[in-house]
């Protein structure tokens, strides 16, 4: 990941209402289509100049040639709010986050997410390094905006179900490791997408917190198909369990490991 500023320019007169909101359709473009990490881009006003902190998945993220419909809209619409095409400045590797995935294009993906990592939910098979999105391809009719929201679902339930004083716990939990939750409906829909946009294999990570009986544990069976699905070894030190036709991974379950 890579520290950065966008600096948008005063060309001509505006407001900061208008100038503002611009900033933040672009910006919400950007997110939504992979090119900036997390949620959060504060942003000040200096002399002739706006600048916006954000965090890019990889130092090519904001060429244009990433940008979705609505990207492209709204980048074109900066001037419109008296503000010039912004200027990327990199301020160096963030230090803190993963490292985005070498392998261009992936050999396979993984759709794995948790509430402590602010990276791609889009994982190669091969490193189990996060893929920006937009490697997917630029969608000529839409972004992905569904696999953004998705993913802060996810997270948010994540947090409640692994504080300590826990708060609809089994609800939480439930969503996050039954088969057939809304929640994992729509991640396993997002993986068949991405199978469609790559041609390449996606697995969905099915997450397994808890066990009615640990001592079954390490036998149980694919959810989706009943078949054996355990693995020899583990799968990136945290899958033991993978099924080629349902196209899932798991875990043995936190609580019994």
């Amino acid at each position: 990941m890579w520290l950065a500023e966008l600096q948008f320019r005063l060309v001509s007169d505006t407001s900061y209402s208008q100038a503002e909101q611009q900033i933040r359709q672009y910006l919400e473009a950007l997110i939504f289509q992979g090119q900036l990490i997390g949620r959060e881009f504060p942003t000040y006003f200096a002399s002739d100049h706006f600048c916006s902190r954000v965090i890019l998945p990889a130092e090519d993220a904001l060429i244009t040639q990433h940008h979705s419909p609505r990207g492209q809209q709204a980048l074109a619409a900066l001037p419109e709010a008296g503000l010039a095409y912004p200027k990327l400045k990199l301020l160096g590797q963030d230090l803190m986050s993963s490292h985005t995935d070498p392998c261009q294009p992936a050999e396979g993906y993984i759709l794995f997410t948790n509430f402590a990592e602010q990276v791609s939910p889009l994982r190669c098979s091969a490193h189990f390094a996060p893929v920006p999105l937009y490697r997917l391809g630029a969608d000529s009719t839409a972004d992905y905006e569904d696999f953004i929201r998705w993913q802060l679902q996810y997270q948010a339930l994540d947090e409640i179900q692994m504080q300590q004083q826990r708060v609809l716990p089994k609800s939480a939990e439930n969503a996050l490791q039954q088969l057939h939750s809304k929640l994992n409906q729509q991640g396993r829909q997002l993986a068949r997408r991405v199978e469609k946009l790559s041609g390449k294999s996606c697995y969905y990570y099915l997450y397994s917190g808890s066990s009615q009986d640990c001592s079954q544990e390490a036998s149980k069976q694919c959810p989706g198909c009943a078949s054996d699905w355990r693995l020899d070894g583990s799968w990136h030190g945290l899958f033991q369990f993978r099924c080629d036709h349902c196209r899932l991974v798991s875990n043995i379950a936190w609580d019994c490991q």
